[in-house]
């Protein structure tokens, strides 16, 4: 379970990460406030799954979740590159947190 709930966390991260272009520099009420709502949703979640997962994995994983996923929305929404040297290190994130969750105790 906590690893469920990280990967939740890390979806949060995610959507408050996109949020923040949205804003327009903290300048429109409603995606201002999604994006606060989903960085403190992000954050509480992370909290909970550290009461078993070891902080330093925890944290590289939803930071992570939230790196990839945001490259990958930025790809898809904003129409930011995807060469190839950019999808290795994406792929070279994602090997790092497969490593962790596979190497952790919990």
């Amino acid at each position: 379970m906590p690893w469920l709930i990280l990967f939740v966390a890390g979806l949060f991260e995610i959507t408050w990460a996109i949020g923040l272009k949205y804003t327009e520099g903290f300048t429109r009420l409603w995606p201002t406030v999604g994006t606060v709502a989903a960085m403190a949703l992000s954050v509480a979640l992370l909290g909970l799954a550290m009461r078993t997962l070891p902080v330093g994995t925890a944290y590289a994983v939803w930071t992570g979740i939230g790196a990839v996923g945001t490259v990958i929305l930025g790809i898809i929404l904003f129409a930011e590159p995807a060469t190839a040297a950019r999808l290795v290190c994406l792929g070279l994130i994602m090997a790092g947190i497969l490593g962790l969750k596979l190497t952790s105790p919990v």
